[in-house]
């Protein structure tokens, strides 16, 4: 299938490693020039060795930071050029897992997984705008249909889908499709499953037998490969779609041999 991608610009957040990175090879194989933030000039360097072709281009940031997005676009803009393409990627628990924990604790969470979202949005989208095309994906998560990981990490997700199924409504209009990809547990190099599966290969093994129906843990390519279709012209008519990428994880999927 032709996607009819190559020579776009794309941005992608959150792309040193993981999935991230995967969404970036699979972009560059698809001739598109990728424009990748990490807070890890060494993860950034060592993907751009890694992506096919030239044209590419690095920018290290902490998201964290106020106004970073804002630094992020300007220097982008005038370095690589305007993007027609925005992957939010960055995200994550911050490893903050008490249901109970102060609002400091919360604000941080919302500004690492939905706040860059709809910072990045609101200064990239004029442009897409103005051409009549742009492709928006915010990479959410399983845990914003159900518990699966911290209440403060479940509840931004979730609002990180109810904005893409809302903001996406509102970009169509205007040329523009904005989508959600929702992955369940996936194996990344240095993540927290390989982590586990070294310390606790027990859990892993119950984990997978009792909760991935699959009996695996997704692979990054099986989600960055999603993530460049749905930058195509194939996926004109996936508004605000959300996409549950799985394998099988889900309570939704539960056929009654699973608690």
């Amino acid at each position: 299938m032709n996607l009819e991608l190559k020579g776009k610009k794309a941005l992608i957040t959150g792309a040193g490693r993981g999935l991230g990175a995967s969404i970036a090879i699979n972009l560059a194989k698809e001739g598109v020039q990728v424009a990748i933030i990490s807070r890890s000039k060494s993860d950034l360097n060592l993907l751009i060795k890694k992506m096919d072709g030239e044209g590419h281009y690095a920018f290290e940031c902490d998201l964290l930071e106020e106004n970073s997005a804002k630094t992020v676009v300007e220097d982008i803009q005038k370095n690589f050029g305007n993007v027609e393409i925005l992957i939010n990627n960055v995200g994550g628990t911050l490893n903050i897992k008490d249901p109970f924990c102060s609002i400091e604790d919360w604000r941080k969470v919302w500004k690492l997984n939905m706040e860059t979202t709809i910072e990045f949005t609101n200064l990239l989208s004029p442009h897409m705008i103005n051409q009549s095309w742009g492709r928006i994906v915010n990479i959410s998560s399983i845990s914003s249909l159900e518990n699966q990981g911290p209440v403060t990490y479940c509840s931004v997700k979730a609002a990180l889908t109810a904005y893409t199924r809302s903001m996406g409504r509102v970009l169509s209009a205007k040329g523009v499709v904005m989508t959600s990809v929702l992955p369940g547990a996936v194996f990344t190099e240095g993540g927290y499953w390989d982590i586990t599966s070294k310390k606790d290969p027990e859990h892993v093994k119950k984990y997978l037998s009792e909760r991935m129906s699959i009996g695996r843990f997704g692979k990054v390519d099986e989600i960055g490969s999603v993530v460049t279709f749905l930058c195509s012209n194939q996926a004109s008519f996936f508004v605000g779609s959300a996409i549950l990428v799985d394998g099988g994880q889900g309570k939704c999927f539960n056929d009654g041999t699973r608690n």
